[in-house]
């Protein structure tokens, strides 16, 4: 299921040298995302993040950064290195939204090239062109990218030099590495915190784009701001000070701008619904064979899900008529047609096929899951956190912070947004991203 071909992961396969990639003088980035950091978490005098308050009182900081639509990890986190948000890189799920042939569930599929799933350019597509490189840890929407030098991925490879790297220094094991996906979120954040250390201080890229996941996997099971999360974002600020002191001690800290952001919020639900059961009792999913099947499909993802119509004839009919249904079953906020949800940044079905023909949202308290079976909306006890609400909700605020080399001391930027990030990075780094639907951060940055 994880293994991919070897064209996918040529970039992996490299030997194991600078080879005249590293970034011997001048400005280094380096991009660390707190998977489902919310922002209104910083105002809490209890949370146990001593490296992040510092890095806040030394740098700048937004009180609130606004993600696109879906607020999703691999949408936002695709925006946070594009500058351009859903309607223009088409990335709307954890992966390839793909339908099948036979009518069965649609599927995503997170372990596709890059080439297949981001249609923007990106910053490392930009530093290519200037000579200079990118690593990335445990970054999404990235696999197979011509562009990234150094990488050690979501799922590992074997034969990447990072891992052989990590083997060789007795930090990992082959056979850890082998069952890298049925470990512990913990583990797999302090494995990815040990390869960003490696490819920073050994390879040192111009920029370094490393995401760390345990605070999300963690909310999604306990509820936003649970007492695992606090235990989790504690474990992130720990990753965050080791590659800090891994940078001071490899004489590479005075070059560096860390920013630091979430790709969304999180909040608590106590509801689910299954739309797919609906569309069952409508008679547009009918059981064949033990399973499921049909033309029309949702996709949920918490406080969102997308319909689609997969034959384009029967669209007319039904969009009218699955709005007005969905519009009156419990816990649904609002149903969007594709021009209305153009509106929100969701791409038009006509520019991709990972566009919705509906676009659903749920009301406080519910979220959006899977299943066929009824009942149609099913309490949950004790609450579990989601995202994925409507990007204006106050829940859904991500983090962004920057401090080090450039940065100006003391900034409250106030509420942006997270298109203004992928901008900002590339004036540090000296590139251009000329899509780039939103101006850096200038009052962040040093003159």
């Amino acid at each position: 299921m994880f293994a991919g071909s070897a064209a996918l992961h040529a970039a992996d396969a490299a030997p194991a040298s600078n080879d005249g990639t590293a970034a011997k003088q001048g400005s280094i980035v380096v991009l660390i995302t707190i998977d489902g950091f919310p922002a209104r978490a910083l105002k809490d005098p209890r949370l146990p993040m001593p490296t992040l308050r510092k890095l806040q009182a030394e740098g700048a900081y937004a009180e609130a950064m606004q993600p696109i639509n879906p607020s999703v990890t691999w949408p936002n986190h695709t925006t946070l290195i594009t500058g351009v948000n859903a309607a223009e890189h088409h990335v709307l799920a954890n992966g390839l939204i793909t339908f099948s042939a036979d009518g069965s569930a649609i599927q995503v599929k997170p372990w596709v090239p890059r080439d297949q799933l981001v249609h923007a350019r990106t910053l490392y597509d930009a530093l290519a062109e200037h000579g200079m490189s990118t690593g990335q840890v445990d970054w999404v929407a990235i696999y197979g990218a011509e562009h990234v030098r150094w990488s050690f991925a979501e799922l590992p490879r074997m034969d990447s030099p990072i891992t052989q790297d990590l083997i060789a220094q007795g930090l990992v094991t082959q056979e850890q590495i082998a069952d890298f996906n049925d470990s512990s979120p913990a583990w797999r954040d302090q494995i990815w915190t040990d390869a960003a250390i490696d490819i920073l201080t050994r390879h040192t890229p111009n920029l370094l784009l490393f995401h760390l996941l345990q605070t999300d996997t963690l909310q999604h099971e306990y509820g936003a701001l649970s007492p695992p999360a606090y235990a989790a974002f504690a474990e992130a600020d720990g990753c965050i000070a080791r590659l800090i002191d891994a940078a001071r001690a490899a004489g590479v800290l005075d070059r560096i701008t860390f920013v630091i952001a979430s790709d969304h919020g999180f909040t608590d639900y106590t509801h689910s619904i299954r739309p797919n059961v609906a569309l069952a009792q409508l008679g547009l999913l009918t059981k064949q064979s033990g399973s499921y099947r049909g033309d029309v499909w949702i996709l949920p993802e918490g406080g969102e899900a997308s319909l689609f119509i997969h034959d384009p004839a029967k669209r007319a009919t039904l969009v009218p008529k699955l709005k007005n249904y969905f519009e009156t079953q419990p816990g649904i906020a609002a149903v969007y047609t594709a021009e209305q949800a153009g509106k929100l940044g969701i791409p038009a079905p006509a520019s991709t096929d990972q566009a919705p023909d509906l676009y659903l949202l749920a009301k406080p308290g519910y979220a959006f899951q899977g299943g066929t079976e009824p009942p149609l909306v099913v309490d949950v006890m004790p609450a579990k956190g989601a995202h994925g609400y409507l990007n204006t909700d106050p829940d859904m605020q991500a983090l962004f912070i920057a401090s080090g080399a450039h940065i100006r001391k003391g900034v409250d930027l106030g509420s942006i947004t997270n298109l203004r990030v992928a901008p900002t990075i590339a004036k540090l780094l000296g590139v251009a991203l000329p899509a780039a639907q939103q101006p850096p951060l200038s009052a962040a940055l040093q003159p």
